[in-house]
């Protein structure tokens, strides 16, 4: 029986914490007793792990990592290398704002035999126009560095092959900010079996979010950068 480690990032997520996970710990339900639910809070200045550790005592299978830093991408890396180490086959990885469907996993799960990665397609979305923009800024810039292109880089809904994962994690830095994207970015120029899943995006459930415009600007202006490093690397490990 195949395992997975659902994943996801919090930070002060007090409003949300307690009804994302007891939506979504059910879906360890019939996998391998080896499969977790791994949450990355660290830096959280309200109740988010307290509710966490208080849990804990009826959800055994969940797992606490708090020393991963504030930041929502090295978060993402350090859940990403926490399940590989673990031993996990597969990884689904989703956020802690409860903006995704739980009810929506089990139409990934049953594909994952056939894709080496399926990955979330927020056609319509809950969290504003201002954010849907971003996101299509960044499919461009994708394009335009990387040759590819891709209908949704950074959807917090995807299941991916444990092993497919591993081949990638190492070429960005542990403290890298845009991680989802990346990986999206690899899967499709090195060609990995891959497909884009049509999701449902909620809006916000509660709480205030940390990412706001301005920062997502000053993130992108920065990964401006990135991209020109990691295409010179990509380019290099085609040689």
């Amino acid at each position: 029986m195949e395992s997975v480690y659902i994943v996801m990032p919090a930070y002060n997520e007090e409003s949300n914490i307690g009804g994302v996970i007891r939506a979504w710990y059910p879906l360890l339900s019939g996998k391998s007793e080896n499969s977790r639910l791994v949450v990355a809070d660290s830096g959280s200045q309200d109740k988010t792990h307290d509710i966490l550790l208080d849990l804990q005592k009826s959800h055994p299978k969940l797992v606490i990592l708090s020393d991963t830093g504030r930041q929502h991408g090295p978060k993402v890396i350090a859940l990403y290398k926490y399940a590989i180490e673990s031993g996990a086959d597969y990884i689904f990885q989703t956020d802690s704002d409860g903006q995704t469907d739980p009810q929506e996993f089990n139409g990934f799960w049953n594909q994952r035999k056939e894709y080496d990665a399926i990955l979330g397609n927020r056609t319509v979305r809950g969290d504003g126009k201002s954010r849907a923009f971003v996101e299509k800024i960044v499919c461009v810039l994708i394009q335009l560095f990387f040759g590819v292109k891709v209908p949704d880089a950074n959807a917090p809904f995807r299941l991916m092959k444990s092993i497919c994962v591993n081949k990638y994690l190492s070429r960005m830095p542990q403290d890298y900010n845009l991680p989802n994207i990346m990986m999206t970015t690899y899967f499709t120029y090195y060609k990995d079996k891959i497909k884009f899943e049509e999701i449902s995006f909620k809006p916000r459930q509660g709480g205030v979010n940390s990412i706001n415009i301005p920062r997502i600007i000053k993130i992108g202006w920065n990964a401006l950068g990135d991209f020109w490093k990691f295409r010179k690397d990509m380019h290099r490990w085609q040689k």
